[in-house]
């Protein structure tokens, strides 16, 4: 996922760019639409891993107050392997939120050119 969505927002940042100079011609509503559709799916991938992002950090701090109750090591190695889990979860998380957040711009740019 996270190829694709690089891939795509610097696919429509050329593409704007090119839009936006007069290098190139296209049906900007038709792009605009096929731009609102690719960002209604990283939106919904985006709350997924918002869900499970939570949810392990829910786990996280449960397993933590468990070491507080009942200190052994099999209570710290769960706290660990469930922090293993939940750190790759927040950076993804995170490139989710900001690229989705870029195509918000890029969408109304596209409106902006819409609009010309």
């Amino acid at each position: 996922m996270r190829k694709r969505i690089l891939e795509y927002r610097k696919y429509i940042d050329e593409l704007l760019k090119k839009l936006e100079s007069g290098e190139a011609e296209g049906d900007i509503a038709h792009i605009k639409a096929e731009h609102l559709v690719q960002i209604s799916f990283f939106q919904h991938e985006r709350l997924i891993h918002l869900i499970v992002t939570v949810l392990f950090a829910v786990l996280e701090f449960m397993a933590f107050l468990f070491v507080l109750l009942t200190p052994n090591i099999g209570t710290i190695l769960l706290v660990f392997a469930v922090l293993l889990l939940l750190v790759p979860y927040i950076r993804h998380y995170y490139l989710l939120e900001n690229e989705v957040q870029k195509m918000y711009v890029q969408y109304d740019r596209l409106e902006k050119l819409l609009k010309q």
